[in-house]
């Protein structure tokens, strides 16, 4: 068995409370230099990451001088105001030592439920990730509430896994990996090396609470796993003490548990886009576009819509036609459609004259659409 990470390109890697603050003693400054130096050697291998990091609140509780983890909304809001200042400062001048920018985003559930935010922040990390920048990104404890936070990082990694189909997800974390029961309590309980993402059968082994820093348990690994699956991305649970563990998985060798998708990145999000039998609007292209969209897979430029009907706002799914009226794809738009019938037939270097603003160069991005 050889590790996914070999062969991924595109990286989410999670880090738990636990290790960013040393098990709450405060920031380890040494742990997270130490994943730095291997993050950039992974980009030297040509792989793309994203870092999302807790650790916000177990640090600004330190320095608000809690000896507990405070359980009021906005007692763990303030901790996580004052947190974030020095876990954005330490990743700065970690990465700045290899010559390596970092950008801190913060995102809510809502950020990635409202169809034009969730666009926003994917156009975001890819123009990041083109500059060459590593976003460190964390739930933005300081403005949610119940009803909108993700609730643990492990969820907000498999979402980001999903947001920019990410080849797989590592979640480092103070635990080796999932074993079949606790072996804390259970001598025959078995380590797990590799499972399919999804088996509920794992769900079973990885029951119990986090631990007193964080929020999250095995449990919310398990689930991360099977959310980051749905789009293509495979997860190794590992952890984040072991020797140089990051570019050891990117060399091949297994270590941890690994839990595979049987779906690839693409095909996963275009079945999504396939199964949206309700659209919010029809875009009629000419020849020339369906011959782009169907015989050479390329996306679709605003010079190739005769027409657009129905209101849509951006990120919304909508249906390609040709002239005839036959259905040709669908996918989501980068405009919405009082933009979209502003520039359509016109050359996209017009875009930023006729509307003032550029969002994408295409009307819809061939990974946003699926030809039927």
């Amino acid at each position: 068995m050889h590790s996914v990470i070999q062969d991924a390109k595109r990286l989410i890697i999670k880090v738990g409370s636990s290790l960013v603050t040393n098990d709450g003693k405060g920031i380890d400054k040494v742990a997270i230099e130490r994943w730095a130096v291997q993050i950039a050697a992974l980009r030297q291998m040509g792989k793309e990451v994203v870092l999302v990091s807790s650790g916000a609140i177990a640090e600004g509780r330190q320095r608000l001088g809690f000896e507990k983890r405070p359980t009021g909304i906005h007692e763990l809001q303030a901790c996580a105001a004052v947190g974030q200042m020095g876990l954005a400062q330490i990743y700065e001048s970690s990465f700045r030592a290899h010559d390596i920018g970092t950008a801190q985003i913060l995102l809510t559930h809502a950020d990635l439920a409202d169809r034009e935010r969730y666009l926003n922040a994917r156009s975001t990390l890819f123009t990041l990730l083109q500059f060459g920048i590593v976003p460190i990104i964390n739930e933005n404890d300081t403005v949610v509430t119940d009803e909108i936070k993700f609730g643990d990082n492990d969820t907000l990694g498999a979402l980001v896994a999903n947001l920019i189909e990410a080849d797989a997800l590592i979640i480092l974390t103070d635990q080796k990996g999932l074993y079949t029961a606790d072996p804390r309590k259970n001598p025959a309980a078995k380590f797990v090396h590799e499972a399919k993402a999804g088996d509920l059968t794992l769900e079973a082994m990885a029951g119990g609470a986090g631990s007193s820093l964080g929020s999250g348990g095995m449990l919310t690994k398990v689930l991360a796993a099977k959310r980051a699956a749905s789009s293509g991305a495979h997860t190794v649970i590992a952890w984040g003490r072991e020797e140089n563990v990051l570019a050891r998985l990117a060399n091949g060798e297994a270590i941890g548990t690994q839990l595979v998708s049987d779906m690839a990145p693409i095909a996963a999000r275009k079945q999504w886009l396939a199964d949206h039998l309700q659209t919010a609007g029809t875009i009629v292209l000419d020849a020339g576009a369906v011959q782009k969209l169907t015989r050479e897979g390329k996306s679709l430029l605003p010079i190739g819509v005769l027409d657009v009907s129905g209101e849509f706002g951006r990120g919304e799914v909508v249906t390609c036609v040709d002239e005839a009226g036959r259905v040709i794809a669908r996918g989501l738009s980068n405009y919405a459609s009082a933009d979209a019938r502003r520039i359509k037939r016109h050359p996209s270097a017009e875009i930023a004259a006729i509307l003032g603003f550029v969002e994408e160069q295409e009307l819809i991005h061939r990974d946003n659409l699926v030809v039927l």
